[in-house]
C-alpha cells in the first residue's frame, strides 16, 4: 500500500463471508453512497450496496488472492471490475473510474470506517418493495445527474 496523506492512518480490515480472501485499506475514504442500481442488487442480493470509494493506492489484497473471482470485462485485473469470494461468492469490492479507484462494499469491513453513507443514488431504479426512511439525500441516478 502506498504512503497514506496521514502519516499514522488508520488501516481497516474486510474479509468476505468464508474468510478465504482478506484486505487492507486506509481510512481515507473520499465518499459513501448507498447505491440502489439494478446491478447492486443483484451482485448484493439486497435493496441496495452501501459502498465507500477510496484511491487505489490506499487498498491490497492481503490474503487469498487466488480465492477471488473477476468479474468485468478486464480480466487483467488493471481497470473495472467486481472481485467477488470464489468460495462464497460475496462481493468484496470493484475496481472503478478507469482503474485508480477502489469501491469497498461496506459490509465486508471488519473495522468500522469513520464515514458514513451520504446519499442514496440511483433510486429511480431501487427495488419497488424498498421504502427508503432515512432523510439522506435521493438521487434518481448518479449524484449531480437529473
Amino acid at each position: 500500500m502506498a504512503a497514506s496523506k496521514e502519516k499514522n492512518a488508520r488501516i481497516l480490515a474486510g474479509e468476505c463471508y468464508c474468510r478465504a480472501v482478506r484486505y487492507e485499506v486506509a481510512d481515507e475514504f473520499s465518499y459513501a453512497l448507498n447505491c440502489h442500481c439494478s446491478n447492486c442488487r443483484r451482485t448484493t442480493g439486497a435493496a441496495f450496496k452501501p459502498f465507500a470509494g477510496v484511491e487505489r493506492s490506499k487498498f491490497r489484497v492481503v490474503g487469498g488472492e487466488d480465492a477471488r473471482m473477476i468479474y468485468g470485462d478486464d480480466t487483467t485485473q488493471e481497470t473495472n471490475h467486481d472481485a467477488h469470494c470464489r468460495r462464497c461468492g460475496s462481493l468484496l469490492y470493484s475496481v472503478v473510474r478507469d482503474g485508480q479507484w477502489v469501491h469497498i462494499a461496506m459490509g465486508t469491513l471488519v473495522d468500522a470506517p469513520t464515514i458514513r453513507p451520504s446519499a442514496h443514488i440511483f433510486v429511480g431504479s431501487k427495488a419497488p418493495w424498498y421504502e427508503i426512511t432515512d432523510d439522506l439525500p435521493q438521487y434518481p441516478g448518479h449524484i449531480g445527474a437529473g
